[in-house]
């Protein structure tokens, strides 16, 4: 059902609700007698329009006495329901607007929402009043709900397309319960109470943009999906690293999805590609201070044994299949150590977990000092050198590819079938198998034996790709270095895209490609709506800027602006920020005779006190000296690595911090193939102090 009617009398709520083509009408009905309680009651019988009048009729006529049936609004859903200290509360969808479209799905945006009491107001006692409960209400209503959430009827908007058209496991109730629905608190009730979800609609946050495009007269829809954790959501300061379940702080899944429409008697080819962002996956935090811009970074001791890293990564193993691909932005040299305390410690947590991994199950651990580079080197040449990181994790991973036909509608998945082909060559089927399977000797593309130029081909011919596996990007917020990185993949996985879909010959698309800049905006849109969500301001675009020709001073006044709306909203605004979201997200639950929400200290700070951490001092930079360079790390983490091309340079001028750092740090370069190749630059370090580098 996707639209509604409430009705109220004295005692009841009356929801009438009727599917899209007006074929059936259904009643849904709320008791308001109960003061602190929520009894809700389906009617099992499917209304006509005539029936339907007639039962609201009869409804008004048999209330009059206590002022009969009123109408309340129009509505396209139930967010949820909710308690603080005594009444249940209503969310409602009250307006929305379509923002897109997926395989004929739309896709719709929030423009209003309300939030409606149950029991009548004769009902409420005084505690249904009193400033504790105003306060809740006020401190949930700042979770502005027409801001960056979105939702479907028909379509499942928090899995990816691959998981939509192979998953046939995840329905109804189960859909509510994966990790990027974050009203499945607020609808738990209800989903229980009736078993089914008919009534509510479940909202993905995080960021949807979608535009048509075109290259070579041939037109194609573009939409980019980020989706949010609800699983440690919060702000920048006050959700940091990983907790004991694995789940990590600002988990994102960004979705790149390329599709054609059915036209003159082809299929319709759709092809999307998945990557992910997220915090380091260890137990560490900032407190955020009036005093400094920057604080101190706090290391915990607690996970010796790294098992919660563990379980974060055996998570997206379940979610995305081998292999992992972590690339690492942090800086690699600091005067004063921060990020190369996280550093040296995610090199040692994926050490050890790989000692337990053989083969494709192994992480690929890739470091790349995003910021050293970016003051070196012009944007164009940051980009080119992601973008050869971006072309091997593709060859690992692949993408997801598949032409689908329609039987007449395209209203319901199961009018949707795979293009079935027996005729594939087992050539195709062995060269993409060897590829996922880390064979990445061979330059030949993921999907050049899929493409041809003949204008006559028959397009059902095409088999059907997956991506098995993810490449994970993180720097420290994993907002402003990171949304480039994601870019830089996002461009590269379009090239591959544009080919499995027949529209161009080779997969690379240049950086002053017209399509190149267009993702460019759509990607830099999604890297500041992520970064308000997250950090509290718009993401710091340098490179972005330079690409675009901004004038360098310019830029930097916009640079200098964000650092400061950062900074006031992290150490002002974002404690109860993060107290709306712990009580949209249920990890919150008032009670009459407990503490109030705002008299106690984040869950963050908790378990900060809760636990013996330690702050950057003296043994923290003797592990740094000891820390592993990271051409050891990649030789260890991936055999395929480390039978790249090595090559020694001993004339570099470029020393590294001889208080962190001995041995070799990587750059990577292009060797002329689409495999990036590390390049160990071997320092002479004359500090006798310095411990060398212990091997993997």
């Amino acid at each position: 059902m996707q639209k509604f009617r409430l009705y109220e009398t004295r005692s009841k709520f009356y929801m009438i609700g009727r599917d899209k083509n007006r074929t059936f009408w259904r009643v849904l009905k709320i008791d308001r007698l109960e003061p602190s309680e929520l009894n809700i009651f389906e009617d099992s019988t499917l209304y006509s329009d005539i029936e339907c009048c007639d039962l609201l009729r009869r409804i008004h006529e048999g209330n009059k006495s206590t002022g009969g049936l009123k109408f309340v609004t129009t509505c396209y859903g139930i967010i949820g329901f909710i308690k603080f200290l005594e009444p249940y509360y209503m969310l409602l969808i009250t307006k929305r607007r379509k923002i897109g479209t997926i395989c004929g799905h739309t896709i719709y945006a929030i423009t209003k929402s309300e939030m409606v009491p149950i029991p009548h107001a004769i009902e409420r006692s005084k505690m249904a009043y009193s400033k504790d409960e105003n306060r809740y209400k006020k401190l949930l209503c700042s979770v502005d709900l027409t801001k960056d959430f979105f939702f479907s009827y028909s379509y499942n908007v928090m899995l990816s397309l691959q998981r939509n058209l192979s998953d046939h496991n995840t329905t109804g109730q189960s859909l509510y319960e994966t990790l990027f629905v974050w009203n499945e608190f607020l609808t738990r009730g209800i989903r229980n109470n009736l078993q089914n979800t008919s009534w509510t609609v479940a909202l993905v946050y995080g960021f949807f943009k979608q535009v048509k495009l075109s290259i070579s007269d041939n037109e194609f829809n573009l939409t980019i999906i980020a989706r949010r954790s609800r699983h440690y959501a919060g702000t920048r300061y006050l959700k940091r690293g990983v907790n004991e379940k694995g789940r990590v702080a600002n988990d994102v899944e960004t979705e790149q999805i390329v599709f054609t429409d059915a036209r003159g008697g082809r299929p319709m080819q759709i092809s999307s590609v998945v990557q992910i962002r997220g915090s380091i996956p260890l137990f560490w935090s900032q407190e955020a201070s009036r005093l400094n811009i920057k604080p101190d970074i706090i290391l915990s001791r607690k996970d010796s044994n790294f098992e919660a890293t563990r379980l974060h990564f055996e998570n997206l193993v379940k979610r995305y299949g081998n292999p992992i691909i972590i690339l690492n932005l942090i800086k690699t040299r600091e005067k004063k150590p921060r990020e190369t305390i996280l550093r040296a410690e995610f090199a040692n947590a994926v050490r050890s977990l790989n000692k337990n991994l053989k083969g494709e199950n192994r992480l690929r651990f890739l470091h790349w000092d995003l910021h050293r580079h970016s003051r070196c080197s012009k944007a164009t040449n940051v980009l080119g050198q992601l973008g050869k990181v971006a072309a091997y994790a593709l060859k690992l991973t692949g993408i997801f590819y598949c032409p689908v036909t329609s039987n007449v509608r395209l209203d319901g998945f199961s009018h949707y079938s795979y293009t079935e082909n027996n005729n594939v060559t087992d050539h195709c089927i062995t060269e993409q198998a060897s590829i996922n399977k880390d064979n990445v000797d061979k330059e030949t593309e993921i999907i050049n034996c899929y493409c041809s130029s003949d204008e006559n081909k028959d397009y059902s011919v095409k088999p059907q790709m997956l991506q098995s596996g993810v490449l994970r990007t993180n720097c420290i917020d994993c907002l402003d270095r990171t949304n480039v990185a994601q870019y830089a993949y996002g461009l590269a996985a379009l090239g591959c895209q544009l080919q499995a879909l027949g529209f161009v010959e080779t997969p690379y698309i240049d950086l002053d490609n017209p399509l190149a800049k267009e993702l460019m905006e759509i990607y830099e849109s999604m890297g500041d709506t992520l970064a308000f969500q997250y950090g509290g301001s718009a993401a710091h675009n340098k490179i972005f800027s330079e690409r675009r020709g901004q004038w360098k001073a310019a830029a930097q006044s916009q640079e200098f602006i964000r650092t400061l709306q950062r900074y006031y909203n992290n150490t002002y605004l974002d404690g109860d920020k993060q107290k709306a979201i712990n009580l949209l997200l249920g990890h919150f639950q008032p009670q009459q005779g407990n503490p109030a929400l705002w008299e106690l200290d984040s869950d963050q700070h908790y378990t900060v006190k809760k636990h013996g951490l330690y702050v950057a001092d003296d043994s923290v930079r003797s592990t740094i000296k000891r820390s592993l360079s990271d051409g050891n790390i990649l030789s260890e983490s991936d055999t395929t690595i480390r039978n790249l091309n090595v090559t020694n340079d001993q004339n570099s001028s470029e020393k590294p911090d001889k208080r962190f750092l001995s041995g070799s740090t990587p750059d990577i370069y292009t060797c002329g193939s689409d495999i990036c190749h590390c390049r160990a630059r071997q320092n002479q370090v004359s500090d006798s102090n310095c411990t060398p580098s212990t091997q993997l």
